[in-house]
């Protein structure tokens, strides 16, 4: 399973605590320290969309010329701006199994764990 964010965000220490916790094996993808793979970036908007991967309500986008937000209109430029700004991309994202999950929801990774998805 593999695990992508960034170490210090808050979000992604909860991810990480739960699934320390929960004694699921993972490895974690810093994008700060490791960049960002750019296939499996693709691959994870092909299955979310960039509208929900482009986190537009932090403070990354906010910072954002109003230029670079006005021409951030599709799929292409959205992964553009995700490559060289990482800090953009919601997160967490995990990866395991095939399946992918968006965001840190307790609830939802529950399910998945007990359902054997997480792992």
């Amino acid at each position: 399973m593999k695990l992508y964010g960034i170490a210090n965000c808050d979000t992604v220490k909860k991810a990480r605590r739960f699934l320390d916790e929960a004694g699921v094996a993972y490895t974690f993808h810093d994008y700060k320290k490791m960049g960002v793979d750019k296939a499996a970036l693709r691959a994870q908007v092909a299955e979310f969309g960039w509208e929900k991967i482009l986190n537009t309500r932090g403070t990354t986008w906010r910072k954002q010329p109003d230029t670079v937000k006005a021409a951030t209109t599709s799929e292409a430029a959205a992964i553009d701006l995700m490559l060289a700004e990482p800090s953009i991309i919601k997160r967490p994202i995990v990866e395991a199994e095939g399946r992918r999950l968006l965001g840190f929801d307790p609830t939802a990774w529950e399910i998945a764990l007990a359902a054997g998805e997480l792992k």
